[in-house]
């Protein structure tokens, strides 16, 4: 039984963030989103009673996915191999079921504003560029890593990026985010 929840809670979420991409995320009601999945806002209510609940459940769970990979890097050395691979894993999480997530940040800042959505990955992205820039790396290093998370959200997003069907965006954001992040031998000078 409790398969099924989780199924339905995942069907919830995705159908939701489907509507909210599409049409913004006040332009979508509970309503809509109920007669997308064809169940009743009873039903609905069953699992989320907002839309609110909705989007900190997604947030929450992108949450979870990082806090995977920065425990997963506290474990390894501080080498620029791990700084590549925080980033191909990222990469894999926004290219799969966090892209959309992703996507929807990107488009609807206000409601998240509003919301306080966005305090929840402030401290986890926080973890993130410490990891790729270490408060002792010099400031450009620090800024470079920044722009390489940075790269990897903005390439997600075809609003930022011309789609190439050949390269994708998202290979493309990532050859850069894992050039910033490697160390520069004179570069500047």
């Amino acid at each position: 039984m409790a398969g099924r929840r989780t199924d339905t809670r995942e069907r919830i979420q995705r159908v939701a963030l489907d509507l909210f991409v599409e049409q913004g995320y006040e332009k979508t009601s509970l309503r809509e989103i109920a007669e997308k999945l064809e169940v009743t806002k009873a039903a609905l209510y069953y699992h989320f009673r907002t839309k609110e609940d909705i989007v900190h459940s997604l947030i929450e769970d992108i949450g979870s996915s990082l806090d995977e990979i920065v425990a997963w890097a506290g474990e390894q050395d501080r080498s620029v191999r791990t700084r590549q691979e925080v980033l191909r894993r990222l990469s894999a999480l926004i290219q799969g079921r966090f892209g959309p997530v992703m996507r929807f940040m990107q488009e609807n800042q206000p409601a998240l504003k509003e919301l306080h959505a966005g305090h929840v990955l402030a401290q986890r992205m926080k973890s993130l560029f410490t990891l790729l820039g270490p408060d002792d790396a010099d400031p450009a290093d620090q800024l470079r890593a920044r722009l390489a998370l940075v790269a990897l959200m903005i390439g997600n997003n075809p609003q930022f990026l011309d789609e190439n069907p050949a390269a994708g965006s998202s290979e493309v954001a990532l050859q850069v985010a894992l050039e910033l992040a490697s160390p520069r031998s004179g570069a500047g000078t």
